[in-house]
């Protein structure tokens, strides 16, 4: 990856006008943050939030999740509570897409990776299915999986301000000895942890569990109108029992 490509994030959080973005790339944009759509979605919906430069930091302490916990804790506290704040704006509005494309809606995720691949802080806002044909190799499954350790989850990262200093120090310094091997571990179902030999077995067995989600969110809701659609039931006054 080019190293204009790797500080793209960086260059859209310094803009003093987001709205000059092209809509290609830009969802939206607040007074402190901006969301994109994510170039390679790795789901279904896939988009990222992220953090304009303004004070109290500066472009480096932004630069990712290990730079920015070096900061005051209030601080960094009160930026990543900002972007969850949009994430869920954005969640919202991926609901609505999901109901309208799809008929129902399913979980969606909020994260960082521990070690990530492009510069300046980015939460990533994807929904969970993992069924993307940008989803080619097993790094880029593994970095995604929601219980493997390499994808933290926003919840996880607030929870830590509460935890003991130690542990906040220790936990917040995100070695990559300690996470970039993740990204090697075997293959295997988010859903259900059945173990996959290659990416094109975990590509059909991760459609395979969606399409069936998807069949059993119809299903339900075809009980849930079948009563009111159905043309022998006979309607009842209130004296009908008499």
């Amino acid at each position: 990856m080019s190293s204009a490509n790797m500080t793209m994030f960086r260059a859209y959080a310094q803009k003093s006008n987001p709205a000059i973005l092209p809509p290609s790339v830009l969802l939206s944009h607040s007074e402190t943050c901006l969301t994109v759509f994510d170039a390679f979605p790795k789901s279904i919906f896939h988009f990222l939030v992220i953090p304009r430069v303004r004070q109290p930091f500066n472009v480096y302490q932004l630069a990712n999740l290990r730079s920015l916990l070096k900061c005051e804790k209030n601080c960094a506290k009160e930026l990543l509570t900002d972007l969850g704040r949009e994430a869920n704006n954005v969640k919202k509005m991926i609901e609505s897409e999901m109901l309208k494309k799809y008929g129902f809606k399913w979980e969606i995720w909020m994260g960082f990776h521990a070690v990530p691949s492009m510069e300046h802080l980015h939460l990533h806002v994807l929904s969970a299915d993992l069924c993307s044909p940008r989803m080619k190799l097993k790094k880029h499954y593994n970095s995604f999986h929601p219980k493997l350790g390499f994808f933290i989850h926003l919840s996880d990262v607030l929870s830590w301000f509460d935890a003991d200093l130690s542990y906040y120090n220790t936990i917040s310094q995100l070695k990559k000895s300690e996470y970039e091997p993740l990204l090697k571990e075997d293959l295997s179902c988010w859903k259900c942890d059945r173990n996959l030999s290659n990416m094109p077995k975990l590509k059909s067995h991760l459609q395979e569990e969606f399409d069936k989600l998807s069949d059993q969110e119809k299903a339900k809701a075809e009980r849930k109108r079948k009563p009111a659609d159905d043309p022998n039931k006979e309607e009842r006054g209130p004296h009908s029992d008499n």
